[in-house]
């Protein structure tokens, strides 16, 4: 049994070297044909891509054949449409020339018209700056005899002020030749000079000048405002003197 069992056990040994060759070999076959079958994967994969693209590009090449054939429709159409449209457009164009000489013709009348109102105008104005040159005239001999009666009105109240004014100088000499006739003969009839007498007369004389002097003063005051009052609307008056219209 120990012969056997050692006898086996080469064997085995042997079947074990040859199944560890074989199994090397196959692992190397097995190597082999993974390999090929990434290669031949690769290749379906490049073949399966190409098959794409050659399908788009057929799709786009059946897009383009059929824009082509609507091209051509198109072009077939636009020919058409073409001559429809040079006949329009030559109707047009006898149109904008019908227009044209319309439009020329209505420039020229309008034309006219404006220098036919111009010239109405340049009459309407020179009639109207006559009118207004005369009208000026009017009021500038208006004008002229308002002053010239205020200057007569003027002379007038200075002509009264100063008769006023020597009336009055001489009612003061008057009352004060009076009143130096009256201190005279008081101052004669009485030797001695008694203060509460004589002052009493001089007192009511002198109040009495006074008194005119004021009145003097006053009356003289409102003429003197009234002429200064018309000089200042005369003045105004020929500041705001209106110019004559010019042509």
């Amino acid at each position: 049994m120990k012969k056997m069992s050692v006898v086996n056990l080469d064997k085995l040994l042997d079947d074990f070297s040859h199944i560890e060759k074989k199994i090397s070999e196959l692992h190397g076959e097995n190597n082999h044909l993974t390999l090929q079958l990434e290669k031949a994967n690769k290749l379906l994969t490049i073949s399966q891509s190409q098959e794409e693209s050659a399908k788009e590009e057929c799709a786009t090449l059946q897009n383009m054949i059929k824009n082509l054939q609507q091209v051509i429709e198109n072009q077939h159409h636009l020919r058409d449409e073409n001559e429809r449209l040079k006949n329009t457009a030559c109707m047009l164009e006898e149109k904008v020339k019908t227009c044209k000489q319309e439009y020329e013709s209505q420039i020229d009348r309008l034309v006219k018209e404006i220098e036919s109102k111009e010239e109405e105008h340049k009459l309407e104005q020179k009639n109207t700056h006559c009118e207004m040159n005369k009208r000026l005239e009017t009021k500038e001999e208006e004008h002229k005899q308002l002053i010239e009666k205020k200057d007569l009105e003027i002379s007038e109240l200075t002509r009264q002020l100063r008769d006023q004014e020597k009336e009055k100088e001489n009612e003061i000499i008057k009352l004060q030749i009076e009143f130096d006739a009256k201190l005279t003969q008081l101052q004669n009839r009485t030797p001695k000079p008694r203060p509460d007498p004589s002052a009493l007369p001089q007192n009511i004389y002198r109040r009495k000048l006074q008194h005119l002097q004021e009145e003097k003063n006053k009356e003289t005051e409102v003429l003197r405002n009234t002429i200064r009052d018309l000089e200042q609307r005369l003045s105004k008056g020929q500041d705001v003197h209106p110019k004559r219209w010019q042509i």
